[in-house]
Formats: C-alpha cells, sequence, structure tokens
C-alpha cells in the first residue's frame, strides 16, 4: 500500500518537475544564452526581465508619451516608439529588444533592411501573427506564408493592377463626390477630417472591390474597428500561454466575438453573391475582387482554390488595409496641407494646370508631380506603418534560431544621418528629383509600402485614390487648421490622430 502511495505521490511530483525544468528553459535560460550571444557581438539592448521581457517599460513609456499632446512639430518618434527612441539613443540603430520572451533585433540601418526586404522568403519569412494579429487578419495576404501566398498574391494582382485600376477610377471619384456634396453645407465650420476620411476609404473599398457599399459593410468595419483597437491594447502584453488557455482574459474572449461577427457578416456578403447566379439574377461572381474571391473558392482544381475560411480571412485584409492606410495618409496630408499654406497653393495650381475644374483623369494623375512629392514626404513624417516584423532562421547568419527582425521604420524616417538636419521639417521639395535621389539611392531609406516580394500590392491603388480625393478637395476648398485642433499622433495599428483632425474648409467656388 504504501508503495502504491510513493507511486501516487512520484508520479505528479516527476511531472510537476519536468514542467519546471522546461518552464525554466524556455523563460530564462534560452533567453540569457541569446543574449549572452548577442551581446558578445556587439549587440546591445535593455535586459532581459523573466517573463516580461521589457514589455513593462515599454507600456509605461508610452502611457507617459500619451497623456499629453505634443506641440505642432513633426518629430513624432519619442511620442509614437518611446521605447524603441530611448533605446537607439542609448545602444545604437541596431539592439536587442525583448517582446516578452521573444526577443526581437532592432534594425534602423538602411542597408540591413533593404538585406531583410529584398531577400528570399525562406530566409527572411514573415513572423507567425499573435492570436490578435490573426482574428485581425486571419490567413490574408499580410500574414499568409508559402505556396498560398503565391496563390492569394496573384488573385491581389489581377485586382490591384493595370486596366483594373483604370475601371476603379470612376468609383473613388463618385465616393468622393459625394462627400464633397456633404460637405458644402460646412464651409466655414470646422470639419474633423479624420472621420471623414474613414468614411469615405471605407465606401471606396467598399465599392471597388466588393461591389458593395458602406453602408453594407459598415458592420464590418465597425467590428475591425474594434478589434485593432483590443490588438493595439495588446501589443505589449505578457502571458505564459497555458494560463491563458485556461483563462481567457476579456480581452481575449472580446476578440474572439468580433472575429466571429466578421466571418458572419463576410459570409452573408458571400452568399448573397452566389445566390444572384443561382437564382440567374447574374451570369458569373462578378470581376471584382470579392468575384475573384469567389471563382478561386468555386475552382475544382485544388492548385487554385481557396477555402472559405482563406476567402473570408482575404476579405478582412482587404477590407482593414484598403481602408485604414489610405485614411491614415489622407488624414496627416490634409494636416500637413493646412499647416503649410505655400505647399497647399503650389498642389492647387498644379490641379488646376492639368484638371482645371474636371474630374481627375488617369492620364492627369501620372502628371501630378507636386502631389507625387508632398505623398512621399507626408508618407515619410507620418508612416502608416511604425515598424515591421520579419522571422530570421540559422543558417549562414550568426544569429539564434527563430530570432525575430523589427524594422523600425519611424527611427529611419526620422533619422537626421539619412535625411539631413532639417528632418523633421516638412519639405517635399526633398522628393523634387524623385525618391532615388531623396535617399541617395538606397531604396531601403524609403518604403513605406514595403520593399522586395512583399510589397504592398495595393499601393499603385492607394496612391490613386489618395491623388483623386486631395485633387477634388483642392479644386473647392482652400484648407485652414482649426484653433481647435491638438496634435497627438498615436499608434493603433497605423499611426492616427487620437484627437481626431479639425480643419475648416472656406469655398473656392469651383465646382467639378
Amino acid at each position: 500500500m504504501s508503495g502504491l502511495m510513493n507511486f501516487v505521490i512520484l508520479v505528479p511530483s516527476s511531472f510537476f518537475l519536468v514542467a519546471l525544468i522546461k518552464f525554466l528553459h524556455d523563460y530564462l535560460w534560452i533567453p540569457l544564452r541569446i543574449q549572452h550571444m548577442l551581446n558578445s557581438q556587439g549587440i546591445k539592448g535593455p535586459r532581459y526581465k523573466f517573463i516580461y521581457g521589457n514589455n513593462d517599460e515599454a507600456t509605461q513609456m508610452t502611457k507617459e508619451a500619451l497623456s499629453k499632446p505634443m506641440a505642432l512639430t513633426h518629430d513624432i518618434f519619442p511620442r509614437v516608439q518611446p521605447h524603441i527612441y530611448s533605446c537607439i539613443n542609448r545602444y545604437g540603430r541596431n539592439f536587442l529588444y525583448w517582446d516578452g520572451v521573444r526577443p526581437e533585433l532592432v534594425i534602423s540601418e538602411p542597408e540591413l533592411i533593404k538585406e531583410v526586404l529584398k531577400n528570399s522568403e525562406k530566409t527572411f519569412p514573415k513572423r507567425k501573427p499573435t492570436i490578435f494579429i490573426n482574428k485581425l487578419l486571419g490567413n490574408g495576404l499580410v500574414t499568409v506564408e508559402g505556396e498560398k501566398w503565391v496563390k492569394q498574391r496573384k488573385l491581389a494582382n489581377n485586382v490591384f493592377h493595370g486596366e483594373s485600376l483604370k475601371d476603379m477610377r470612376p468609383g473613388i471619384i463618385a465616393s468622393v463626390e459625394t462627400m464633397l456634396k456633404k460637405w458644402k453645407g460646412q464651409v466655414g465650420k470646422e470639419i474633423e477630417v479624420f472621420h471623414e476620411f474613414k468614411l469615405l476609404t471605407s465606401e471606396v473599398i467598399s465599392r471597388t472591390a466588393f461591389g458593395s457599399s458602406y453602408l453594407e459593410g459598415e458592420k464590418i468595419f465597425e467590428m475591425l474597428n474594434k478589434l485593432s483597437i483590443v490588438l493595439s491594447r495588446n501589443l505589449s502584453n505578457t502571458g505564459i500561454p497555458l494560463f491563458v488557455k485556461l483563462q481567457k482574459p476579456a480581452d481575449m474572449l472580446e476578440a474572439e466575438e468580433l472575429a466571429k461577427g466578421i466571418q458572419d457578416s463576410v459570409s452573408k456578403i458571400v452568399k448573397t453573391r452566389e445566390d444572384k447566379v443561382v437564382k440567374g439574377e447574374a451570369d458569373n461572381f462578378g470581376i471584382d475582387f470579392l468575384g475573384l474571391l469567389i471563382n478561386a473558392y468555386h475552382d475544382t482544381d485544388e492548385n487554385n482554390k481557396l477555402s472559405l475560411e482563406d476567402l473570408v480571412d482575404e476579405c478582412k485584409t482587404f477590407y482593414f488595409a484598403g481602408q485604414d492606410t489610405v485614411n491614415s495618409l489622407l488624414a496627416w496630408m490634409v494636416l500637413l496641407l493646412a499647416s503649410h499654406g505655400d505647399w497647399q497653393e503650389k498642389a492647387r495650381r498644379e490641379v488646376i494646370e492639368i484638371f482645371g475644374n474636371q474630374y481627375p483623369n488617369s492620364e492627369g494623375l501620372s502628371k501630378l508631380k507636386i502631389m507625387t512629392m508632398i505623398i512621399n514626404e507626408s508618407l515619410r513624417l507620418y508612416g502608416p506603418a511604425v515598424g515591421l516584423l520579419r522571422k530570421v532562421r540559422l543558417g549562414n547568419l550568426v544569429l539564434p534560431a527563430d530570432i525575430d527582425i523589427l524594422i523600425a521604420n519611424v527611427a529611419l524616417y526620422h533619422d537626421p544621418q539619412q535625411w539631413g538636419d532639417d528632418v523633421h521639417l516638412f519639405k517635399p521639395e526633398r522628393f523634387a528629383e524623385g525618391v532615388a535621389k531623396a535617399t541617395n539611392y538606397n531604396t531601403a531609406a524609403f518604403c513605406p509600402f514595403g520593399l522586395g516580394p512583399r510589397t504592398c500590392v495595393g499601393t499603385t491603388f492607394a496612391l490613386m485614390e489618395a491623388k483623386i480625393a486631395v485633387s477634388m478637395i483642392l479644386q473647392r476648398y482652400t484648407i485652414s487648421l482649426s484653433p481647435a485642433y491638438v496634435h497627438a499622433p498615436v499608434s493603433i495599428i497605423t499611426v492616427k490622430p487620437q484627437h481626431g483632425i479639425q480643419v475648416i474648409l472656406e469655398s473656392l467656388h469651383h465646382d467639378a
């Protein structure tokens, strides 16, 4: 009997001991070994703290930075990424950082960035998405890898390139026209343009990619927005996976509920399109992005076929990315034009010279040199993405297996070594002779939409939308900044104005 009792006690104790050893190995031994390995190669950084890494300090610094507005300057780096800013000043342009137990090699040197982004996907694949990113984007084009990425990228290329883009121009113009008609009653009054552009970009992606309207996709956009806020709240949260599984935090439960709601809503839109074909109301599923996805879902060739889950995830990705990035770009462009009347007037003269009072056409859009300079400088100062994550595997690299690489875009775009002492000033003339000359022919020094094989597939679409929208605004209004505006950039997936952007419009009496 005593032998049995000993056995009953010994077995759980053994399991507990093994689990404890594994826990200490993963959460203490491996981080300390990686830290020593990189320190010996001259790569320094804040020391690893058990379980939490450097996240507590990052959270506290971010909270402190966001607690007060900043002066109307464009030196946003210390505010949107105070922990990265502090580490670069202390440890140099490349350093080791700890996202909980996950090591990140943070880099902001253009040559290293080019090596990472232009290298093959097998050498520098994307980091496996966190639970919250997975809920937001699933296995969409932004996060997926391998053959599945090739398949989904090919589908997206068919929609966001060439003649398909020209066909989207009337839809963008119609959406902007709807917004401007609403603005007619607001002349001389304060308008919050970040919200206005949120509605506009949601309408544009709904109309051009999904053949619907903002009202039809409104519920999806609301849920995606809520999910992005939940994700941002948890970027620096650290948890032990076993404990998280045993008792899910409130944010995890909310994220799961939102993800389920988005899936149900997208599935309804897909079924509506399918039903029209079944009932004979349409000959095919359509030639827009949603139509191509549904065709792939029904494809009998397994090499081309998409699962329903992949279809939904791709819709989520393009609903979110197609709206969020351009929303931020337009808002910051208007802020910069409202703050720099000389450049606003230069852009307006160019627009009137090329288009007169007519709607922007494809040929004219390609001739907007000053507008392109302003867009590039806006993307440099207020680029949507504050960082890009990649994964590194052992090979010929002198790095530990499975370390993540974080490309610190904001650090690079606000680096005086790269851009000069006037780095924090709005000076579109830097791009007067093109991006190559502005970056001293270093392609990685300015890549707001990525670089290499995973360059954003919607780049041309986003730039076309921005040019059309700003051109049509400048044809009709002068823009000045409201005295009520509070400058407070914040990173919530993309760089956004924490309190919106308030401007005042005055009519030029030009009707397109």
